[in-house]
């Protein structure tokens, strides 16, 4: 299964979906590596294995098996993370803010790839996953690094049109 795959899926209510799905693979503003991550650590935070399975099958002939597997592992740590801060940041009780986190997450500061690379998987997955504590501290770390607002927000538009098709997928199969 592959982009191809997916976009046959798609129903025609979801034209829309469809034509942004199919601008993934030749956008330019992102390099191949960091290209390629977000469709796999988004496709992973999607939820759907519908769409993890066809866009890990077209991200992986352009991946080596390191760099999948720490787009995996941005997928993995941001499922923890978003919920532990979004439930720190949303409750309104603000000793939960005060206290420390507890969870391991020793992956962050050694990806075992490009730090920025990393940090883009991990705010796209954020923005799917609705943290906006995650959100800013990834943004942020990005800007430092010196990281374009252009290629920040390619990240995050990757996650969009990601996320849209499986939701579009789920209306499908739900009518």
């Amino acid at each position: 299964m592959s982009i191809d795959s997916l976009k046959s899926r798609i129903p025609d209510f979801a034209k829309d979906v469809r034509l942004n799905l199919s601008t993934l693979a030749s956008d330019e503003t992102l390099t191949p590596q960091q290209k390629y991550g977000l469709i796999v650590a988004c496709g992973i935070a999607t939820r759907n294995p519908v769409v993890k399975a066809a866009l890990e099958a077209e991200a992986a002939p352009h991946l080596s098996p390191a760099v999948l597997a720490a787009a995996k592992s941005a997928a993995s740590i941001m499922a923890m993370n978003n919920v532990y801060y979004r439930f720190s940041h949303l409750v309104s009780n603000a000793e939960y803010r005060t206290m420390p986190a507890k969870l391991r997450m020793n992956v962050i500061g050694n990806p075992g790839v490009d730090k920025v690379d990393f940090e883009l998987w991990s705010l796209a997955v954020s923005a799917i996953n609705g943290c906006g504590m995650c959100m800013d501290s990834h943004e942020a770390v990005l800007r430092k690094a010196n990281v374009s607002a252009e290629v920040i927000q390619a990240s995050v538009r990757f996650a969009a049109i990601i996320q849209s098709v499986a939701v579009s997928l789920e209306a499908a199969e739900a009518a």
